[in-house]
Order: C-alpha cells, then sequence, then structure tokens
C-alpha cells in the first residue's frame, strides 16, 4: 500500500513517517510523567499519525493511513495478529480443492455497525464493486488469477461474473483461473473485507467521505471525522461478533504534522505514540517503550517517463539514482531506515533459506549506491544530455509535506544541484498527502518520492506495481519483457520458475532505472509502556487486542 506514515507506499505514494524534534531539555524529561490513570484512561488510547485521511472506501483507498482506519473499523475473512499470523475474523473453516483452485468458506454469524445482519452477499458485492472499471479501483490488479478478474477490468466481462459466489447466508465459494500461492496472505488485506451494498446505495458518492457515511463490522466504528479535519476517534463497535475481548473502549487520532509537537503531546501525557527523528533515535534507543517498527516498506523515485521527455530518457534517470547519497539521507531523516538497491524490501520474503534480495544481480544494484557515485552520475548525464542535444534541463521534484516529505525533496535537491551544477534546475514541491496523492494518481509530477508498503509477504506486492497496465504504475514506465515475466510468474505451476521469473523482472527495472529505490523503512518510536499488546504489521496497526495497564 502507499506508504505515508512511515507511510510512509509511503502506495501501498506514501508519505514519509512521523519524525519528532525535541530538545535536549525534553529528552531528559521522558518517562517523567507518573500520575495515576483513571480506570476511563485505561479504555482510551492516543495515537497520531502524519497526515490526513484520504478516504474510507476500501474499494478506492490505496495509502497506509485509510488502510490503518479501515483495519481496525472493518474485517474480512482473517485479520492479521502479531508477527503477521493469519487469525480466523468472519471465517470460522476453510476449505481448498485438491487443485488449489476453489476455496470455501464458512462464515460465522455477524452483524454491521447499525445492528443489520452481515452474509457472504456483501463479500460477493464487495469484491464485484472493486473490480468493476466504473468504481476505477487502484487495487482491481490484485483479484487478478480469480476467475474472470483480469477480463472484467479490462472491460470485456460484467462483474457477476467474477469467481465469487455466496452459498445461503453463511458460505462463500471463491473460484480461481490458477493456484495464487499467496491467496491467504491476500485475505487478510482490507479490499478483500465486504462491504454493505444498503450503505453504498444509501451514501452514493458520498459513501466512504466521513465517518457517517460508513457502515462497520471491525473492533471499532469510526466517529467525527468529516472528511478533512484532522482529528477523530474509533470507538469500540457493540455490535462485533467478538466484542467482549476488545478492551478499548476509545482510540484518539490526531495528525501531528509538526514533529517538536508531537514529541511534546507524548511527553505531557496526551499521546500514547510517537516517531522518533535521528538525533531521538541515539539518544533514547535505550529508552522504556523504544521500539522499531519494519514497515516491509521501500521509498523511492518515480519519473514521469510519459511527460517529461528528459527523465524518459534512461541514462538520464542512470545519472540522478548515481548521484543520490543515500546514507546521508537516511540520516537526516532518522529512524532506523538503511539505503535501498532494490524495489523489493529486505527481511520480506526468503528463497530456500536466503533473502530474496540476495539473488538479484550486482549489475542491477550498483545504480542504487549507498553514497554518490559523482564520476558515474556525471557519465551518464553527459550521455544523455548529447542523446537529447541539449546541454541543461530543469525538474520538479514532488513529496508531501512532512518533515519528512520537506527534508527528503530538499536533501535531494541539494544533491542534484551539487552533482551536476548548471546542467539541472531542481525545484521542489511538498503538498498536504491528500492532495500530493492526487497529484500522483493523475501523472501531475516530474519526480514524485513515492513509497510502497507490502499488501503481503511477497515480491509480488511491489514488482506488480510496475507492468504497463498497473493503475499504481504512475510514472508510465513500460518493459515488455518485465510484463511478459511478471505475467509468467503468476501461471506458472513451478515455484523455482517463479523465483526465476520475479528476479529476471526486478533485476530488468533495476538494470532500466524504472523507479529508483531510496530506502528501506523501519520507523524508531516510543510507544507508552502501558500500552500492551498492540501490533505493526508492515506498517498497518491492530488494536482488536490492545489493552492499557
Amino acid at each position: 500500500m502507499c506508504y505515508k506514515e512511515k507511510k510512509m507506499k509511503l502506495s501501498k505514494t506514501l508519505s514519509v513517517g512521523v519524525t519528532v524534534l525535541a530538545s535536549a531539555a525534553l529528552l531528559a524529561a521522558c518517562g517523567s510523567n507518573s500520575s495515576k490513570e483513571s480506570s476511563s484512561s485505561k479504555k482510551t488510547l492516543n495515537w497520531t499519525v502524519a497526515s490526513e485521511i484520504p478516504t474510507m472506501d476500501m474499494s478506492k483507498a490505496t495509502d497506509s493511513t485509510s488502510f490503518n482506519q479501515l483495519s481496525n473499523t472493518m474485517e474480512g475473512l482473517y485479520r492479521l495478529g502479531k508477527n503477521s499470523k493469519l487469525e480466523k475474523a468472519l471465517a470460522t473453516s476453510e476449505k481448498v480443492s485438491k487443485d488449489g483452485k476453489t476455496y470455501t468458506y464458512t462464515l460465522r454469524k455477524s452483524k454491521w455497525s447499525d445492528g443489520s445482519e452481515l452474509t457472504a452477499k456483501d463479500f460477493v458485492y464487495s469484491w464485484r464493486r472493486t473490480v468493476d472499471p466504473k468504481t476505477a479501483s487502484q487495487y482491481s490488479y490484485l483479484f487478478s488469477g480469480i476467475k474472470n478478474a483480469d477480463a472484467i477490468v479490462a472491460g470485456k466481462k460484467k462483474p457477476e461474473t467474477l469467481g465469487i459466489k455466496a452459498v445461503g447466508k453463511y458460505k462463500l465459494v471463491i473460484t480461481l483461473e490458477r493456484r495464487i500461492p499467496y491467496f491467504d496472505k491476500l485475505m487478510g488485506f482490507a479490499v478483500f473485507f465486504p462491504q454493505s451494498e444498503k450503505a453504498v446505495a444509501k451514501y452514493g458518492s458520498k459513501y466512504g467521505t466521513a465517518s457517517k457515511y460508513m457502515l462497520y463490522n471491525g473492533p471499532f466504528k469510526q466517529v467525527g471525522w468529516t472528511g478533512s479535519n484532522l482529528s477523530w476517534k474509533m470507538v469500540k463497535n457493540p455490535y462485533y461478533w467478538d466484542k467482549k475481548n476488545v478492551k478499548l473502549d476509545t482510540i484518539t487520532w490526531s495528525v501531528q504534522k509538526t514533529p517538536s509537537t508531537a514529541y511534546n503531546l507524548y511527553q505531557s501525557n496526551k499521546l500514547d505514540y510517537t516517531g522518533l527523528d535521528a538525533s531521538q533515535t541515539k539518544q533514547l534507543k535505550n529508552q522504556k517503550g523504544y521500539v522499531t517498527l519494519n514497515q516491509g516498506a521501500t521509498f523511492y523515485l518515480q519519473f514521469n517517463v510519459a511527460k517529461n521527455k528528459y527523465l524518459a530518457n534512461t541514462n538520464i534517470r542512470k545519472a540522478l539514482s548515481l548521484a543520490v547519497d543515500r546514507k546521508g539521507l537516511t540520516s537526516s531523516l532518522g529512524g532506523n531506515s538503511v539505503p535501498a538497491n532494490t524495489l523489493t524490501p529486505t527481511q520480506l520474503t526468503d528463497v530456500n533459506g536466503e533473502d530474496y534480495t540476495k539473488r538479484i544481480s550486482k549489475s542491477a544494484k550498483s545504480f542504487y549506491p549507498a553514497s554518490t557515485n559523482k564520476n558515474e552520475a556525471v557519465k551518464y548525464m553527459n550521455k544523455g544530455l548529447k542523446e537529447l542535444g541539449v546541454s541543461k534541463f530543469s525538474f520538479k521534484i514532488l513529496s508531501d509535506d512532512t518533515d519528512a516529505g520537506k527534508k527528503t525533496t530538499e536533501f535531494l535537491q541539494s544533491t542534484f544541484e551539487s552533482t551536476f551544477g548548471n546542467k539541472v534546475s531542481v525545484s521542489v514541491q511538498n503538498l498536504p498527502f491528500k492532495t500530493r496523492l492526487s497529484r500522483s494518481t493523475a501523472g501531475n509530477f516530474d519526480i514524485v518520492v513515492s513509497g510502497w508498503s507490502a499488501d503481503f509477504a511477497d515480491p509480488i506486492s511491489f514488482l506488480d506495481l510496475f507492468t504497463s497496465t498497473n493503475p499504481e504504475n504512475n510514472g508510465k514506465w513500460k518493459n515488455t519483457s518485465y510484463d511478459k515475466l511478471i505475467a509468467d510468474s503468476k501461471t506458472t505451476a513451478s515455484t523455482s520458475k517463479r523465483w526465476d521469473d520475479l528476479t529476471k523482472a526486478e533485476d530488468i527495472l533495476l538494470n532500466n532505472v524504472g523507479v529508483a529505490p531510496l530506502y528501506y523503512n523501519t520507523n524508531a518510536a516510543l510507544i507508552r509502556p502501558t500500552v500492551k499488546d498492540v501490533y505493526q504489521n508492515r506498517g498497518t496497526w491492530n488494536f482488536k487486542d490492545t489493552y492499557i495497564k
């Protein structure tokens, strides 16, 4: 998913994570508040995000802030527990056919937040709505492999032909065109959750644009979000099937774009979580409550090759990537992020006991040095300029208006100008996340700082993004060999060939600098020690089991 809080994708297009600036005096005072909490305060959690919510419509969401809200107010067949373990949610049992192409789920009795019955038909409606071209979901590609999904997305078949059907109220049958190795993992992702047809019909174009224009079926329901405000709440859902095990009554949410403000609020017990900037990470790593949060995310530069003729030149893109001082960038941002030389993040997937990223060729990785390779950068820049018949060009770098987003664009601007001198003219633009996301989607940029957090633990979650028809491919980079390898990886019955296809595809993407990876995102943060059993899986929080001691 576009990260914005790490993510920030960041996609799943992300904004950059919560970072916090504080004085030495504030650091010294950390943890000094020891006042006793009331019983009511032990039922209320105070949390923060770096950016506003773009949407609560799961068919249209692409970003981490939206999915964090959806993953705690909605629920599907499974939910992701500690360490990404799949836990039964609405599914009480699963049966898989011998050929691996038919999944049959038995559903528990459950209700929507208005007390109405939730049935298998709500899954059927939701999935059909997402793959319907009229919905224009950016996540419809994830349904590829489910019977007729590709044809429906292409407008060649009707949504009603999708391989999902309700057998009575509490049985769901899903038919695949081919085995999908990661199918179960998908079922814990919010795009595959049910939706109320009644709610969509009732609210029309307003559906998902504010808290009140929704029905919820998860541990919490959202209240107080108007579509643009910077604070809202989640409250315990009285109709949730497992409400007896939900210990929190309320989660208050606030958008904190100023790092010092977020830290001050944590210090005064008004927030239970805050991210840490570079200096704090060093000073507070032994502090009680200090945690590192692997986001399963990569931040990268996306180049608009469709609209900018200079960036369409492969040598220009190589030059820009070679110029980036990735160590310096991660140092300036804080957390425990490390320079990236692959699109797929490290520690996401093992292949035969070895990290998948070790399979990527050294030649492909060579375009993404940890420190600026000035000589090579200038060589490729000169080559690209000669091919284009120009001596210089200009471009703009787009990112979020978070502290980390601003630091990133300023750092890149300085790096490019110092490396290439008057051969480039670089300007920057930092916009609110919701606006930046819409600009990215519309292709209204030269270079955009994007991020993606894995929707599930497999390289395809990243590599799918840059096939020529994927709606997340905002820069419109295209390569027919890449497309074929990704397609082949989805149809082969051989596990080893699948890994070979994915590896070869990523080599092509990196050797051509289709995008330029910057860093793998790991956040450093403080979570109040009294907060127990809060889990984060690749940037998505799970508060179902959380309690305050």
